[in-house]
């Protein structure tokens, strides 16, 4: 199948990279600490901004802002998974199907991206973001949980820190999870 990619140089774009198999990978500080240096490692040298992200133990969302002059997410999504796949080996043993491609032991192959067309639009895809811990009933509130941005977000005065304790705040049309 062909998949079709939009890429704008400068484009801010929202992900969803999920594990292989949904394994629950992403369970411990140390792990999830692994993901933020495979970012940090591939924006030292093709710099993104990271907007806004959570990590859970399947599946990870995040809005990226690539530099006006480049629209190069493929291959940064490549070298973060690579990374990842390469500095955890006991996390991730060769796939029994397929024993020569390491990264299927953690990864999906593809993923998904989503180019932002405006201000509501993010908005809305910040928010899904920020509920997604809730809705996979992992927290019962956004604050809850550790590895989002959504505190940062309430550090900057943007949420208050109840946000999303009390009504679901769910556009279902986004994640594609």
């Amino acid at each position: 199948m062909q998949y079709r990619r939009t890429f704008v140089p400068g484009g801010t774009y929202f992900f969803t990279v999920v594990t292989a198999r949904r394994r629950k990978l992403f369970c411990d500080e140390e792990t999830i600490q692994l993901v933020r240096q495979a970012f940090h490692h591939v924006n030292a040298n093709r710099p993104f901004m990271v907007n806004a992200m959570v990590v859970l133990p399947d599946h990870l969302h995040c809005i990226w802002t690539l530099p006006v002059t480049d629209d190069d997410y493929p291959t940064r999504w490549r070298l973060i998974k690579t990374w990842v796949t390469k500095h955890y080996p006991p996390l991730c043993p060769p796939d029994s199907k397929h024993p020569r491609l390491r990264e299927t032991a953690v990864w999906q192959a593809r993923y998904w991206e989503h180019l932002i067309r405006n201000e509501e639009d993010y908005r809305q895809h910040v928010e899904y973001i920020h509920y997604n811990p809730v809705k996979h009933g992992q927290v019962l509130r956004p604050w809850d949980w550790p590895h989002s941005s959504f505190r940062q977000y309430v550090q900057e005065g943007l949420y208050p820190k109840e946000w999303g304790a009390t009504e679901p705040m769910l556009d279902e049309e986004i994640g594609h999870e």
